[in-house]
């Protein structure tokens, strides 16, 4: 996935490039490769983003618990990354993901919720309708 260093440049130098917040932080939106589907939205510190790159499955930092988050520590529901883009502001990050997590050939889960995609509700008429199943009990994830 990344391409040799010369030793000229900065092992960290991409990161450099990323504009944190004053946090630290950065927003990040995991795609899904092939459906393009957007599985979630979470964020990463610069530990999380190189520890990415590092191990080609997403690690997030987890604002509530305040460290970081490898994707399906808990769940088993490991994201792959086979890709890391950066916007053209340079303050968000985009991770094109294999999402494992549910039967082979099926969708794999992302939320926590037991669902495909964290965005499983649509608004209608005045109101938010969950438009997309629950393809494993959360209970039985999160023990």
């Amino acid at each position: 996935m990344s391409a040799p260093v010369t030793p000229s440049v900065s092992v960290s130098a991409w990161l450099d490039e990323v504009k944190w917040d004053a946090q630290g932080l950065v927003p990040v939106i995991a795609q899904e490769q092939g459906s393009n589907d957007v599985l979630m939205f979470a964020w990463m510190n610069r530990e999380a983003l190189h520890k990415t790159a590092e191990l080609g499955q997403a690690v997030y930092y987890s604002r509530s618990r305040g460290k970081l988050w490898f994707k399906g520590e808990e769940s088993g529901h490991v994201q792959t990354v086979h890709e890391i883009r950066l916007d053209c502001d340079n303050d968000v990050v985009l991770l094109k993901v294999t999402q494992q997590g549910h039967a082979h050939g099926e969708p794999g889960i992302a939320c926590h919720t037991g669902r495909h995609s964290c965005f499983f509700q649509r608004y209608e008429n005045g109101a938010w309708h969950t438009v997309e199943p629950v393809l494993k009990d959360p209970a039985s994830i999160y023990k």
